[in-house]
């Protein structure tokens, strides 16, 4: 990246517009609906953590419930005020949603990651000067008096320091201010921040809020590969946006006609998987193929121990796993392995070695737990 490039933003999906442009908010009525009547008591809570998998719109419903509380003007309580709102949509012609989709909101704070300190790149986490600053912005009387909010993406980017420094405002939080946290794994954040929270917690989104919303991202889905998307993007439609713009759903087929040559692995088209990630600039290739392999072992092993058919994702997947995963004592098979390969991908990269010699000997190690499986 050049010196006069500017920095990317460290919470948009690339190709992907920013949260705050999304217009409308998919899924989640059970969350929206909570808010709602937190808000309708006269008792809303400081701080909301809103959790759940990465890309299910955790962000987007941040931008949104703070647009809602910047728009909406607090209610006087005499007898002719208005009933409660029964939703969270503002105009875009609103005054606050223009200028939050413009950046420029007085009354709204964005914590981020920051530049480095060389300002040539992004910052790998949040720093407690980025905390500092969030906290000098609460210093200050609002303008109007009225309500302030901040959004936090993501808790689970802060370093320790940053993380004290955020308790500390948790613990005597400024008036008038609402902060909305994003945590993807809150499990290991700090109790004590946990605690002081209130939780919303989304869940993956179904195949048609899921085409919806990728749709309204950029991304193009047919009305047949729906469910297949759902099932691989675990319901997240940052996972489904990269799986689209890498051709992810031919990508997972081609494995499953691969692996149903198993536990005679035919070497040929083994080689002609493996060759995908040799190309130049093809690391993303290889990053999804590896993911990939792992979630067909995650589906291998769920169904061995449970023996519950998920929805096909692929054409012949159904019979596949049925055919390698016969019993639980092969639900323990596939469960290692993933756990194996998985640290292997992730070593074999941090040593820069050749990506398709890597993958081929992951689809290798596939083989050879057919194989050992297939004599028992």
């Amino acid at each position: 990246m050049a010196a006069t490039d500017p920095l990317p933003d460290p919470d948009r999906l690339e190709g992907a517009p920013h949260p705050r442009e999304t217009r409308v908010l998919f899924g989640h009525a059970d969350q929206q609906a909570e808010f709602l009547r937190s808000f309708a008591s006269g008792r809303l809570h400081h701080a909301w953590m809103l959790t759940g998998p990465k890309g299910v719109g955790k962000a987007t419903l941040a931008w949104c419930l703070a647009k809602f509380l910047l728009a909406t003007p607090d209610d006087d309580g005499g007898m002719f005020a208005a009933p409660p709102p029964d939703t969270l949509d503002i105009p875009p012609e609103n005054p606050v949603a223009r200028r939050l989709l413009q950046g420029a909101e007085p009354r709204h704070f964005l914590l981020r990651r920051g530049p480095n300190d060389k300002e040539t790149a992004l910052s790998q986490v949040i720093s407690v000067d980025e905390v500092r600053k969030m906290k000098s912005f609460f210093a200050l009387s609002a303008a109007d008096g009225g309500r302030r909010t901040a959004i936090i993406d993501s808790l689970d980017e802060m370093n320790i320091a940053a993380a004290n420094a955020l308790l500390k405002l948790l613990e005597e939080p400024p008036e008038n201010v609402t902060l909305f946290l994003i945590a993807h794994q809150p499990a290991r954040l700090l109790p004590t921040i946990r605690s002081r929270c209130r939780e919303l917690r989304l869940t993956p989104l179904g195949p048609r809020d899921l085409a919806d919303a990728l749709t309204q991202a950029g991304g193009d889905v047919a009305p047949e590969d729906r469910t297949a998307l759902a099932e691989l993007s675990g319901g997240s439609v940052g996972e489904a946006f990269r799986l689209t713009n890498l051709d992810g759903l031919k990508l997972y087929a081609a494995l499953i006609r691969l692996f149903a040559t198993l536990p005679r692995l035919d070497r040929p088209q083994a080689l002609a998987v493996a060759d995908m990630a040799s190309a130049r600039g093809a690391s993303e290739i290889f990053d999804l193929l590896v993911t990939l392999i792992d979630l067909f072992l995650a589906r291998l092993a769920r169904y061995g121990a449970t023996r519950l058919v998920p929805l096909e994702a692929a054409p012949g997947e159904t019979q596949l796993l049925q055919r390698l995963a016969p019993h639980p004592a092969a639900a323990r098979a596939w469960a290692d392995l993933a756990q194996s390969l998985s640290a292997r991908a992730r070593r074999g990269k941090a040593v820069n070695l050749d990506p398709a010699a890597l993958l081929m000997d992951m689809l290798l190690k596939v083989d050879e737990t057919a194989g050992s499986l297939a004599l028992r």
